[in-house]
């Protein structure tokens, strides 16, 4: 008997699943515990109406992150910083800072934990950091560290 799985059961399938399940364990224990419905053309419908809504979504937020992603390769982000005379930063910069620099300076929201650098900046320069906006949807930032008089 072929049925539609509404959740994730373990080593039977993923939820949205079409699955052949013998007729005794989809009629004893699938159905009564709601873990399934019986895949017949109604319920195939809906599934696949449900999948389409999925994939329109998928695609509008994957819009929004590549345009999110060629307004921020455009900008140079410039955080101040105090430093020794030798251009070593005191503390470093993390990606809390940069994620809030972006917010402050040019109204970007962005998630810390997006962008990838592997640890704190410690350096005053120029830097190229990576941020993860959405699968498959990466943007450049370029990051200038400068040092902040004091």
């Amino acid at each position: 008997m072929k049925v539609i799985l509404k959740s994730d059961i373990k080593g039977v399938g993923k939820k949205d699943q079409v699955i052949n399940a013998s007729d005794g364990y989809a009629r004893n224990f699938l159905f009564p515990k709601n873990l399934a419905v019986e895949a017949n053309a109604e319920n195939m419908s809906k599934l696949k109406a449900k999948q389409d809504s999925n994939a329109f979504k998928k695609s509008q937020k994957k819009e929004k992150a590549e345009e999110l992603a060629e307004r921020i390769s455009k900008i140079l982000l410039k955080i101040k910083v105090k430093s020794g005379a030798n251009g070593k930063i005191f503390g470093g910069v993390s990606s809390k800072e940069i994620a809030e620099n972006l917010e402050t300076q040019y109204n970007i929201k962005v998630d810390k934990k997006k962008i990838d650098l592997k640890e704190a900046i410690k350096t005053l320069g120029t830097f190229n950091i990576d941020i993860k906006l959405y699968e498959g949807v990466i943007a450049k930032v370029k990051i200038d560290i400068i040092s902040e008089c004091y």
